[in-house]
């Protein structure tokens, strides 16, 4: 199973290091990484697989959630089937 991680923000020091460092401990991994500095402004988006996770869904959002209230920034996971469902024609 896979999984959505956006990250927004004011771009700072570290918040690509953060965020890896959450999914790693979470045994996530990460299969695809885009990131841009627009301005001052921070964008990610990650592909991760969670099957393998030693914590559950709700707790990586949670996880995810202090990791953003530490850099100042917005991360929002989405399951990959929520993903699709939204995204089908």
């Amino acid at each position: 199973m896979k999984a959505i991680i956006t990250v927004i923000g004011k771009d700072t020091v570290g918040i690509l290091a953060k965020v890896s460092d959450a999914c790693a401990q979470a045994d996530v991994n990460i299969v695809e990484v885009t990131q841009s500095v627009l301005q001052d402004m921070f964008a990610m988006v990650m592909l991760v697989e969670i099957d393998k996770s030693n914590i559950g869904f709700e707790q990586l959002k949670e996880s995810l959630d202090k990791v953003g209230e530490a850099t100042g920034t917005k991360i929002h996971v989405m399951h990959e089937d929520i993903f699709n469902s939204m995204h089908k024609i």
